[in-house]
């Protein structure tokens, strides 16, 4: 058998644990893990994994040969180190060696998940994403949109966003190159910055609708979470995050998906013409 042979032939006898697989990023991983010819086994409540229940672990890890972990609400809530730290030691303790950790570009808040990963004895890669592209044409976000207003608390600052499908291939690469990316941690984000409100126009133009921007402050943003039933835990997270992140600190693009994949990363105007056409902002 050549190396390429097989190379190829351990790719295909890997098997993967893909946590959130049912969300924005951890359906385009499992998918893009799948083309690649891993065997991909989704963690999820629907198949018996629950991240507050220990319990559940094993049975989705054991004979797994790596896993990518996405955290429950945010990699930076309070509860997500010690639920990194809890899964990523038993993954080890259970033989699976190789994790991928999803994390946020510029949230101090995450940085103590990404600290738990690092001490686990994993190989571990850290990789830490802009803001996704497909956050404006999948969740929350989307029904003000279709009712033609963004109401975000980001002001005027500029956001290299991401198309989580590279995101995807960047994990599916991470996985299969043996212990290349193992110590890591790569910052992704896309081409070029955007302002919310240059996004806004560019989904507008991709829809032929009028849909406006309306930059409001941070705690007013929180209070309309409040005011729709978000408890107040999960509101202070976000004006804690939002607070952090809309500083203009990730105001600069990276080479990270060029550097792992060999090829630019997806552009904006892409994303919103294909959303568009596959019905993202349609009432």
């Amino acid at each position: 058998m050549t190396e390429n042979a097989a190379d190829k032939a351990n790719t295909q006898a890997m098997t993967v644990v893909v946590t959130g697989a049912s969300g924005r990023a951890g359906s385009r991983v499992a998918r893009a893990a799948s083309a690649a010819g891993l065997t991909v086994r989704e963690a999820s409540r629907a198949r018996g994994f629950d991240w507050e229940d220990p319990t559940t672990w094993a049975e989705t890890l054991r004979d797994a040969d790596a896993a990518y972990l996405m955290y429950p609400s945010d990699i930076g809530a309070p509860a997500a180190a010690e639920g990194i730290d809890a899964l990523a030691r038993e993954a080890v303790g259970l033989g699976v060696r190789r994790l991928v950790l999803l994390s946020a570009r510029g949230e101090d808040q995450a940085l103590p998940a990404e600290e738990a990963l690092r001490s686990s004895g994993a190989h571990w890669t850290v990789v830490r994403a802009a803001w996704f592209a497909q956050n404006l044409s999948e969740g929350p976000l989307v029904e003000g949109m279709v009712h033609g207003e963004l109401v975000f608390p980001a002001g005027e600052v500029t956001e290299p966003f991401i198309d989580v499908r590279d995101i995807a291939d960047v994990v599916t690469a991470v996985l299969t190159s043996g212990d290349g990316y193992a110590g890591r941690t790569l910052e992704l984000t896309g081409p070029r910055l955007l302002s919310w409100r240059e996004a806004v126009a560019e989904i507008s133009a991709a829809t032929g609708s009028t849909i406006t921007y309306t930059p409001v402050p941070t705690r007013a943003y929180g209070e309309a979470l409040a005011g729709f039933g978000v408890p107040p835990e999960e509101v202070e997270l976000l004006v804690d995050v939002f607070e952090t992140l809309m500083d203009g600190r990730n105001a600069h693009v990276t080479d990270g998906v060029r550097e792992v994949l060999g090829r630019a990363p997806r552009d904006f105007t892409d994303f919103a013409r294909e959303a568009a056409a596959a019905g993202a902002w349609k009432g």
